[in-house]
């Protein structure tokens, strides 16, 4: 399919051939008729896009900070990867479309294939000919409006929320100040709500236009205090809705001049916000920040899991503003096809950027992008080539599924330098996301299924997907014979384990899991000062691992697992690594915190016991000072002590003797793994014993059910043949 991207980087545009995004239960994919051009949001972002490094550092000091932590914390040479990765990466444009669906998630209520909908989401409704988008920012369209006007559901559910923010009543006057397409719909909800409505912009056109839906223009701002004075008694405006996009801040400061006391100033654009407080304290005038289309943007729980919020207690949410949207439309209350100034097909999306990047000089509102070409469904599964070079067979194909961050950072730069290795395909949830990587590390094709990177040229899948999907993946991988290594965790439950166990005796194929850590040469050093003790080693791991959003992937149940599964595996794993053998029973115990289940608790302490009698402690939090060092471990055994600190600096003592040896960057054993990982393929031995990788995996998921019932679980492979986990005699 075709995709609208901008490379961030340059800022150029490009109509991309991408996969057609995957659909997953609680998403519906539509193709797409027609999508509107936001030019304020997305003139912002082509901007920035066209801006030098300099200049982009100077507009966003707080990604900056970012990437002095991360230097800080993960080394130059890593970070520079991450960021060339991140302003290569083609990003997405768009966010208001219609169309048709094409098919539905499982979980999909009250919408068909074949029904017209509107879609909404800057990360989902892009420019493109297909879209898979959450089922809460869908809505049918009613039998009275077109494809082109339903395409503007999101820009007027933009406007809409704005103005139920100021709670406009009948014979209030209101100022709308900006006059693009969010000021000129504003201007129409308004008077809809029956309110007098005073309209300016620097343009004096938009002024007029605006005139032509019942506002009194203003085109200057001398002129307009004496017009909002003389036209409200001289009680200044009701309210303010700030539908402009600028750098000055004049808008607010021209909201405190004509406001009346204790009015609204509702700030819908992007616009300065340094509020002169005298006015706005004398006043006591209320503003306040319009956050998008509504209630539930920005939260997970409501737009990518679908989960809506009750209508008794949350009566407009997203949804239902674009679904009211499109009824005023239908009804005649809202004219937005008047406000269409230009039709462009998505084939000739660079002219239509031209316009709001002032290449050309034409006067312009409302662009729209059109999806005429005809596309068969035989064209939509297929994979698209990415490179021309041949296969060499005496190379191992590797192929992909997901490359989020973690993947273009951390694995495949260290790949790609493999004499051994040849990149074959790549899916990822995004189509467009896997164009871009697949072009930046030269895969010979991406694709939009799972599937079809199991093919003869595939010899080894990388699972780096969300957690969610690796259990699946690599079961089905195993099954098609193919070699498997997935990122950690290996599985979310017990019962995913128990699958994956019987795929891999059945496959022959060698499964590896990315616990890096235990390739680490901080690691490999602790390893070899212990290699002459006889006797069992003692183990403590503190984990600083930082707090994250609540509303992080990883941070759902269902998909991530929690901190502990998704994460705390790699601390038992190299626990295990330490001491040479495999967990034999598992303890924690947790913080008690109100708003933390058992299986998302991220402050744990887990209690290790192993085969040979060692003993290992992992404190793991997320409560602690970011400033202090993430990782720390000690391990003491046989007279002998270690101690590793961050993966950046090695003491060891022996004989009375330390000896203390500083690593420079830090290096947590990813390229290392990788290469051993190659190597164990080449000779068909395993990378990591499975039933290794398998005690550590149960390990960390019963650590999770300990925590529930607070009992010691034991850990073996009868785990495996059981209906229930065990607890420990």
């Amino acid at each position: 399919m075709k995709q609208v991207t901008q490379t961030l980087r340059t800022g150029q545009i490009d109509v991309n051939d991408v996969p057609v995004p995957s659909l997953s239960d609680k998403f519906v994919l539509v193709r797409n008729r027609q999508s509107v051009i936001s030019a304020g949001t997305e003139k912002t972002k082509i901007d920035m896009g066209k801006k030098s490094l300099l200049q982009k550092a100077k507009a966003r000091p707080d990604l900056v900070k970012q990437v002095f932590n991360k230097v800080r914390n993960e080394g130059l040479k890593k970070t520079l990867q991450t960021v060339n990765s991140r302003l290569d990466s083609p990003s997405p444009l768009g966010y208001s479309c219609a169309g048709a669906v094409v098919a539905v998630g499982g979980m999909v209520e009250g919408i068909m294939a074949g029904d017209r909908v509107a879609c909404g989401g800057a990360d989902y409704a892009n420019h493109a000919e297909f879209v898979a988008v959450p089922k809460n920012l869908v809505v049918k369209i009613p039998e009275g409006v077109s494809d082109e006007e339903a395409s503007f559901a999101t820009v007027g559910s933009i406007a809409l929320q704005g103005v139920r923010l100021a709670q406009p009543q009948l014979g209030e006057t209101f100022l709308v100040l900006g006059l693009g397409l969010l000021g000129q719909i504003a201007v129409q909800l308004l008077r809809a709500n029956g309110c007098n409505v005073i309209a300016t912009d620097l343009d004096p056109t938009l002024v007029q236009r605006a005139e032509k839906y019942g506002a009194m223009g203003a085109c200057g701002a001398d002129e307009l205090p004496g017009l909002c004075n003389s036209l409200t008694a001289g009680h200044g405006v009701d309210g303010v809705l700030v539908c402009a996009g600028t750098n000055s801040n004049q808008p607010i400061e021209l909201c405190g001049e004509v406001t009346r006391e204790k009015g609204r100033v509702v700030v819908v654009g992007a616009v300065r916000m340094d509020i002169p407080r005298e006015q706005y304290f004398k006043k006591e005038i209320n503003v306040v920040i319009s956050r998008s289309y509504g209630p539930g943007r920005y939260d997970p729980f409501y737009e990518e899991n679908g989960n809506d919020y009750p209508l008794g207690y949350v009566r407009f949410t997203e949804q239902r503003n674009m679904a009211t949207f499109l009824s005023l439309v239908e009804q005649g209350k809202v004219d937005v096809a008047s406000l269409i100034s230009h039709r462009f097909d998505v084939d000739q999306a660079a002219e239509a950027y031209k316009l709001i990047e002032g290449a050309k000089s034409e006067p312009y509102l409302g662009i729209l992008l059109s999806y005429s070409r005809a596309v068969n469904e035989s064209e939509v599964a297929q994979p698209i080539t990415v490179s021309s070079a041949p296969i060499e067979k005496d190379k191992l194909g590797f192929s992909f599924y997901g490359a989020g961050n973690y993947a273009t950072a951390s694995l495949l730069p260290s790949l790609r330098e493999m004499a051994d290795v040849q990149f074959r395909g790549l899916v990822t949830a995004s189509g467009r996301t896997a164009q871009g990587v697949a072009k930046q590390f030269n895969f010979g094709f991406c694709a939009e299924t799972f599937d079809a990177l199991l093919g003869d040229n595939t010899d080894v899948v990388m699972i780096t997907t969300r957690h969610d999907a690796h259990a699946a993946a690599v079961i089905k991988a195993l099954s098609q014979g193919k070699h498997a290594y997935v990122e950690k965790p290996l599985a979310l439950t017990i019962d995913e384990l128990r699958e994956i166990d019987a795929a891999y005796h059945q496959s022959g194929a060698q499964l590896m899991v990315g616990f890096n850590r235990r390739f680490a040469p901080a690691t490999q050093m602790v390893r070899q000062h212990f290699s002459v003790v006889k006797s069992p080693l003692v183990v403590n791991i503190r984990v600083n691992a930082g707090s994250i959003p609540k509303n992080h992937w990883i941070q759902d149940a269902l998909v991530g697992g929690g901190r502990i599964i998704g994460e705390g595996c790699h601390f038992v794993d190299l626990a295990s690594a330490i001491v040479g053998a495999n967990v034999r029973s598992v303890y924690a115990v947790g913080t008690s915190k109100a708003e933390k289940s058992a299986l998302l608790n991220d402050n744990v302490c887990i209690s290790l016991s192993f085969g040979d009698g060692s003993i290992a402690n992992i404190i793991y939090t997320a409560d602690g000072c970011p400033k202090m060092p993430k990782e720390y471990i000690e391990v003491f055994g046989g007279g002998r002590s270690a101690q590793i600190a961050d993966f950046r600096e090695v003491s060891l003592f022996s004989d009375g003797v330390a000896q203390t040896k500083k690593l420079g960057a830090q290096d947590k054993g990813q390229k290392a793994m990788l290469a051993a990982w190659v190597d164990a393929l080449k000779i068909g031995r395993p990378c990591v014993d499975y039933e290794c990788l398998m005690s550590s995996s149960m390990a960390t998921i019963m650590a999770v059910e300990s925590l529930c019932i607070n009992q010691p679980m034991a850990v073996s492979n009868d785990v495996l043949l059981l209906d229930e986990v065990a607890l420990c005699e």
